[in-house]
């Protein structure tokens, strides 16, 4: 149900942005209230840069698949699941057209292309690399990762706090085709494999 309920978020904050609603007035005042450039919010925002999360992403594939925790089938599958990413995201920020904070461009600001490309890119390196009971630091480390890069987009006020929040929704909906299918080991899979597959 989880993909259902981020789907569902996700409709509501671009209808409220759509229509005008009392949420996104909210957003744009606490947006505005909390710019404040500086090189840590710059560096923070970077890490969902394309030309940083990719290369991590194809770093962790290769390892996994070296490991011989992932098959290559499953590392292609992380690298499709990423494509999918701006394919989905520029759509939808076309459509809705929402302008950007004070000194960015008139529109194409929601959902934020930079933490969709950190959840996905990073979430998918948590689902290639994570096993056993380690996973649950795997999964702090990447929570607390992509809201330092959503705070870093809003204090340099390259987005609204409801972009980043429309992008952790999508990522939320995507990040489970992954764990359906592709991830599931097969019975001649080894002992490693299994563990690190295993979807708890």
């Amino acid at each position: 149900m989880l993909p259902v309920l981020f789907a569902l978020i996700f409709a509501l904050i671009a209808w409220q942005i759509v229509t005008h609603g009392p949420l996104r007035a909210l957003d744009e005042r606490l947006g505005a209230a909390l710019i404040s450039p500086s090189a840590v919010a710059r560096f923070l925002a970077d890490l969902g840069n394309a030309s940083v999360a990719v290369p991590v992403l194809l770093a962790a594939c290769g390892w996994a698949v070296w490991r011989g925790t992932r098959t290559w089938r499953q590392a292609l599958a992380a690298c499709l699941c990423m494509a999918v990413v701006p394919a989905l995201v520029v759509p939808l920020k076309l459509w809705i057209a929402r302008p950007g904070p004070p000194g960015m461009g008139p529109g194409g600001y929601f959902p934020s292309g930079h933490a969709a490309t950190a959840a996905v890119a990073y979430g998918l390196v948590v689902l290639l690399l994570a096993a056993g009971r380690g996973r649950w630091v795997w999964a702090a480390g990447y929570a607390v990762l992509n809201v330092a890069v959503g705070v870093g987009l809003v204090r340099c006020g390259y987005h609204w706090p409801l972009d980043v929040v429309g992008a952790w929704c999508v990522a939320g909906v995507l990040l489970f085709v992954p764990r359906t299918r592709p991830f599931t080991v097969s019975s001649g899979a080894s002992p490693g494999a299994r563990t690190a597959a295993s979807p708890r």
